[in-house]
């Protein structure tokens, strides 16, 4: 990798697989993505169509997060949980290069606790310097599940330890300590932690760059790409046999089932797609981008099974959107422009029937050739010479789309455009330069469209056929994470600063 370009990884969980939808208007954002779909779109109202970082005009409040900052604020229970990295400690004991999870105030963005992991160390690629915690959390029942940078999946509890170490999990302190340093003891301000699973023992997964998943829980159950992928070389998986989708006993954090694909050989670059859900014909259907370029959709599971057992998840369909790439001896295109495989970086968004996702060469090692596809998600078996849609180009694509009714909203972060196309055709309708790479996602809510670039550029739309501009501004650093709109307030992460934007009402809170 050249040194002055960041990890492939953050582009995937930075913007692509961060997306954000709300419920119902005036409400909670537990879990990214309306009824699992993925869908970056929200039904919050009264949202501002002007802010301006320089006046604090649009901005509620604003608070101080670390250098590098890619997981999309979650909020639920009065509180706003994001990641971050480690180089604005909240905690003295605390210093030098950790992954970190902010648990702020939803009405002040004041600090009430965090989660601190220590880096992996060693090889710089199992978890790459600086980028800290880059995944978003889901929140269910008083529960906060999330996906560390040491790839391990967490269950916290939504109050930290304000009420005591509620366990089964009591050895936080070791948690939080750098291995070989002296033990750091809880405080309140630390998080509680109910249960761990490490996916590099658990599931034999060997992750690359930096660990980023969004957990998707659906009744017992909690699906996630696993994050396996190549190691320091860029052209050797080191774990063939492991999984690319796992699924965990919610409760206790026990790996129950996983896809049974072999896709390890063929994975480009990790395995960063996160999965989404939906209801086909009866059947409810788990969809992932697999790290070799195919969608898939699996039989959601029903029954728990018995204890130490470990089932393989029953594939409904599998989709190729780039059928005539590279099947074998994929790790000789990489860095190859012109000719590669395709990978799927971004979660799938399964609406209705269909299922919507960006897919192409890799924005670092992959050709300059990709596209946001429309797929059937109603059929079985092999379904790449039918389920296409329709297609629609772009250069290189690391966010989810936007399906907001009878227009889909997409960033190509290869061209520097943000596009709007018709859903029902994939006809576009209007482009706009955005003058810098995108690994946001666009979020539409209260009949607007928010997006940001990593050049600090922040743009309002109207969500209509025709383009017209609201709002253009720059804030203080790049912005990597896609917004979150929530209780008519929405969140903005810079990779510095995460700031609460609304209608004015009251003066800044700083």
């Amino acid at each position: 990798m050249h040194p002055s370009l960041p990890p492939p990884l953050r582009s995937i969980f930075l913007g692509a697989c961060l997306v954000a939808a709300a419920a119902a208007p005036a409400a909670d954002l537990p879990q990214l993505g309306e009824r699992f779909t993925r869908n970056p779109v929200s039904s919050e109202t009264n949202l501002p169509d002007k802010v301006d970082p320089a006046t604090g005009e649009g901005i509620k409040w604003s608070a101080k997060l670390g250098s590098e900052s890619y997981a999309t604020p979650v909020i639920a229970q009065g509180r706003v949980f994001v990641g971050t990295n480690n180089d604005v400690p909240r905690d003295p004991r605390q210093q030098g290069d950790r992954g970190v999870l902010l648990c702020l105030d939803e009405e002040t963005g004041k600090f009430r606790w965090q989660l601190v992991v220590p880096k992996i160390g060693g090889d710089p690629y199992l978890d790459w310097p600086k980028v800290g915690l880059a995944s978003p959390v889901t929140v269910e029942d008083g529960r906060v599940y999330l996906l560390t940078n040491r790839a391990e999946v967490v269950c916290l509890d939504l109050n930290g330890m304000a009420d005591g170490n509620d366990g089964p999990f009591l050895d936080e302190a070791q948690h939080q300590t750098r291995s070989g340093a002296a033990l750091i003891p809880v405080g309140p301000t630390d998080a509680d932690i109910l249960w761990v699973t490490d996916l590099r023992s658990a599931a034999g997964i060997w992750p690359h760059d930096a660990a980023y998943g969004n957990p998707l829980l659906h009744g017992d159950f909690l699906y996630l790409n696993s994050n396996n992928g190549v190691d320091n070389t860029h052209k050797t998986i080191r774990q063939p046999d492991a999984p690319s989708l796992i699924v965990l006993d919610k409760q206790t954090g026990r790996l129950v089932a996983k896809d049974d694909e072999h896709i390890g050989p063929r994975i480009f670059h990790n395995t960063y797609s996160s999965p989404a859900l939906g209801t086909v014909k009866g059947r409810t259907l788990v969809c992932f981008g697999g790290g070799d370029g195919v969608l898939y959709a699996f039989e959601s599971l029903t029954e728990m099974p018995p204890p130490g057992r470990v089932v393989n998840l029953k594939r409904a369909w599998k989709f190729d959107p780039d059928p005539s790439a590279p099947k074998t001896d994929i790790h000789n295109y990489s860095g190859n422009r012109e000719v590669s495989p395709s990978t799927i970086m971004s979660p799938p968004v399964f609406l209705g029937e269909r299922v919507y996702l960006t897919v192409g060469g890799d924005l670092w090692w992959g050709k300059y050739q990709a596209w946001l596809k429309c797929v059937a998600a109603d059929q079985t078996g092999d379904t790449t010479a039918t389920a296409t849609l329709w297609s629609y180009p772009l250069r290189h694509s690391c966010s989810t789309p936007a399906v907001a009714g009878p227009l889909t909203f997409v960033a190509d972060t290869g061209n520097k455009t943000l596009n709007c196309v018709e859903t029902a055709t994939g006809k576009e309708l209007w482009k706009h330069p955005v003058g810098g790479e995108v690994w946001s996602s666009p979020l539409v809510a209260d009949g607007k469209l928010y997006f940001g670039t990593r050049r600090g550029k922040f743009y309002i739309f109207t969500a209509t056929r025709e383009k017209r501009l609201l709002c253009e501004t720059t804030f203080d650093a790049p912005i990597s994470a896609a917004m979150a709109a929530a209780n008519g307030v929405v969140y903005l992460a810079t990779d510095e600063t995460l700031y609460a934007l609304a209608k004015p009402q009251s003066p800044m809170i700083k």
